[in-house]
């Protein structure tokens, strides 16, 4: 997702409610505060359809505050924490990254905030100006993740070479997940080795994404996980309408026919995985 990206596109009449899921799940990456609904209505929604716990990520400190309260007044809710790669040449250049940083290695240490994230490297937005920025940043949350033992949660644009050269630099934390991955097979193949955790949003349905279908089906199933990014991301047949965590079963649907088993497999196993990174679920 882009930092404070603009609702239009989000208009409309949100989907219907799928057919609820059979094997619990969880939304491993969603914006509530950027959706159009209370959270209250938001956990309601998803629970209905078999997705009980949601990870709510912050992308600057002010969302990263909120993260961790609505976390801490709503059991349902996890929270991560950290500066979006977008954010840290803005606030560079305004003298304030290290505070900013000092304020999310406060927060790391909530124990309702189980990651530290969305943090990385996005090159789409950010020119040639803001690298030394974005790594810099990225670098002090992998110490902070390390610090606290949360898990690391990676917003990877178009910078895929220096995430990974990065993560090998400073020595990865035990627990990466690459949250919206968008790698191709041989990312896929290289994740898979280094055992980070890739987490399929519903861009894996849209009809341009076979190189990420391609990658999900090479990905090992232990290393796999769900998101929404909501309001970001829904979803065919309902892209460009609102997206929210109720509609992860089609997501999960679309992933496991690509890797050919049952829904109820890839829930489980999402379930599991989800367990190890985040911590006991229920």
């Amino acid at each position: 997702m882009t930092v404070r990206e603009s609702r239009r596109g989000r208009e409309g009449t949100p989907p219907p409610a799928p057919e609820p899921l059979r094997v619990e799940v969880v939304d491993s990456h969603t914006h509530l505060d950027l959706q159009e609904t209370t959270v209250e209505e938001a956990i309601a929604a998803a629970a209905a359809v078999g997705v009980t716990r949601l990870i709510q990520v912050g992308i600057d400190v002010p969302s990263s505050r909120w993260a961790a309260r609505v976390a801490a007044e709503h059991a349902p809710v996890w929270a991560t924490v950290a500066l979006h790669p977008n954010e840290a040449p803005r606030l560079a250049e305004r003298g304030e990254l290290a505070a900013a940083l000092a304020a999310i290695d406060d927060l790391a240490g909530l124990p309702q905030v189980r990651g530290v994230g969305e943090t990385g490297l996005d090159y789409y937005r950010t020119g040639p100006e803001g690298v030394a920025a974005q790594q810099e940043s990225f670098r002090r949350h992998i110490e902070i993740v390390k610090r606290h033992d949360k898990a690391l949660v990676i917003h990877d644009r178009d910078a895929h070479d220096d995430v990974l050269r990065i993560l090998a630099e400073e020595g990865a934390p035990d627990r990466v997940v690459f949250h919206c991955f968008s790698g191709d097979v041989e990312m896929a193949k290289t994740c898979a080795e280094r055992g980070y955790v890739m987490s399929f949003a519903g861009n894996v349905t849209f009809k341009s994404a076979q190189a990420l279908r391609d990658a999900l089906a090479v990905a090992p199933l232990d290393l796999v996980l769900v998101e929404t990014d909501a309001p970001f991301l829904t979803p065919v047949p309902y892209r460009g309408r609102p997206n929210a965590p109720y509609l992860v079963p089609l997501t999960l649907r679309a992933m496991a026919e690509i890797k050919g088993i049952p829904e109820d497999e890839l829930a489980a196993a999402v379930a599991r995985t989800a367990e190890r990174v985040f911590g006991p679920l229920w």
